[in-house]
């Protein structure tokens, strides 16, 4: 696991905070590599970070070193050149609501984020936007009042700018940002590696069931790694790990995303990555990949809002009945089967308020779609999911809030159909050497490839009835793998 080293002009600005040995200052941490040896987690506190810099050479170097850093040159460069970011409108709400809460009157006014933290009440989803973008330990952030308070500045904030008040809460968020300053390891065993699970404990359809999770914990603790379950509300601790497992129902415009993206920029190992994502969750981009690569997939029209399709002119193109799609849904959500015009009316008024464009796709009626889970391009799992009892889908979304989902048969590698693997293999080709779920039916002895999984199941007593604990072994092994080949 990453040990933290807290980089400082001089070590007499450390005289407010705790004793600590990670400390060191900028000039020996540049002058004397020796002194570092051994992979760290870098928290560079510079008083000065421009261009050229002792503290801007110390993030440069920390990089060209193995080292993680924040905050990393790219965001120094960013700093300096001034680059600026938009609020949305629910962010500027929240902060034009604080405003009036607090009857600021000033044209300026200033915001100071310690770790994606903040001391104001009610704005901590806007540090936390803020430090998203600017992965920096101390921001000072001003918002102009007159243009809807939108961010009209950030810089970097220095530790002898601090106030009494201030350095209290700094050494809070640094505490929280990464424990191990100043708190002794859990255990007296040091892991190789540390992992992050993100998932959502609210979420009501997760990949991974609570059981599962805690396989995933209790198999990494045999492993002598680190594994610690995290939330969205966790993005500014993303950093203190090696890698990143999402488990949690992914999508591009979600927080998902963001870990994801902020994980790889760190050049952290992270399933999903953020190409997985883009590649996977949108059925019209994942449609168009595979019939360019002549992998079956069922006959498929796009529908645009302005085009004003009818039930005929789309049932002449890809049969009738048919299955109406967003380009985005998961579990089931998004998705009409279609069998007249009111169908289509009806699904139209829905379906277009979530997309513009949607996906409508020949209706393949069949016992149970084939899900092949897939690791680093071989075959990790198979199971049968079958249809809900009295439905077409497998998930049966009730109106009453009572839903029901088919049952699930694992089986055995060996046991399934060649073709079925084959083309499961060869799809997820096309997509990454990740975690994916590939959903294929059997027509005619042919196997068509309803969609790829970037975030694929894995409960307890169902992916896993056949591998058992092997299965969470050979996915956790894999995240090891690649740190291995990273680091050497």
């Amino acid at each position: 696991m990453n040990s933290v080293l807290i980089l400082l002009d001089r070590l007499h600005d450390w005289i407010p905070y705790y004793e600590t040995d990670s400390i060191l200052t900028v000039s020996d941490y540049l002058k004397h590599k020796s002194l570092v040896k051994e992979s760290r987690f870098v928290i560079n506190l510079s008083n000065d970070y421009s261009y050229n810099s002792e503290g801007y050479y110390a993030s440069l170097l920390a990089q060209a070193r193995g080292h993680k850093i924040i905050p990393g040159v790219e965001i120094l460069n960013k700093l300096e050149a001034g680059q600026g970011i938009r609020m949305d409108r629910n962010l500027q709400r929240i902060c034009y609501q604080w405003i009036q809460k607090n009857e600021i009157t000033d044209d300026l006014w200033y915001l100071h984020i310690f770790f994606g933290t903040c001391k104001e009440k009610g704005l901590e989803k806007i540090a936390r936007f803020i430090f998203d973008h600017y992965p920096c330990p101390l921001l000072k952030v001003g918002f102009n009042n007159k243009q809807r308070n939108q961010i009209e500045s950030v810089q970097s904030l220095s530790l002898n700018e601090l106030s009494n008040e201030d350095q209290d809460y700094f050494a809070s968020a640094l505490d929280y940002f990464n424990k191990k300053v100043w708190r002794a390891p859990r255990s007296p065993k040091s892991s190789r590696y540390s992992l992050a699970i993100l998932h959502n404990p609210e979420e009501k359809f997760p990949p991974s069931d609570k059981k599962a999770l805690n396989k995933f914990l209790d198999i990494g603790k045999k492993m002598s790694l680190h594994v610690e379950l995290i939330t969205e509300e966790d993005i500014t601790r993303l950093m203190e790990f090696d890698a990143l497992f999402i488990r949690t129902t992914t999508a591009l415009n979600h927080f998902t995303f963001n870990f994801a993206q902020k994980a790889q920029q760190n050049e952290m190992v992270v399933i999903d990555d953020p190409l997985s994502i883009i590649r996977c969750t949108n059925k019209v981009y994942l449609n168009e990949l595979l019939e360019k690569e002549k992998i079956a997939v069922p006959i498929s029209m796009l529908i645009f809002k302005s085009n004003h399709h009818t039930f005929e002119e789309i049932s002449y193109q890809v049969g009738s009945p048919f299955i109406l799609k967003i380009p985005d849904g998961s579990f089931s959500v998004g998705m009409r089967k279609i069998t007249c015009e009111a169908d289509l009316k009806e699904a139209f008024d829905v379906l277009f308020e979530k997309s513009a464009i949607l996906l409508a796709q020949e209706f393949i009626p069949t016992e149970f779609d084939w899900r092949i889970g897939i690791l680093n391009g071989e075959p990790l799992y198979a199971c049968k999911y079958f249809m809900a009892k009295g439905h077409w889908q497998i998930y049966n979304h009730a109106d009453n809030g009572k839903d029901r989902w088919g049952t699930v048969e694992t089986i055995p590698i060996y046991k399934v159909p060649h073709t079925i693997l084959k083309t499961a293999i060869k799809a997820t080709s096309l997509i990454g050497k990740g975690l994916y779920g590939v959903d294929l039916k059997m027509v005619n002895n042919r196997a068509v490839v309803i969609e790829i999984n970037d975030n694929p199941s894995i409960d307890h007593e169902l992916e896993d009835a056949i591998l058992g604990d092997e299965l969470y072994y050979r996915i956790l092994n894999y995240f090891v793998r690649e740190l291995e080949r990273k680091h050497h």
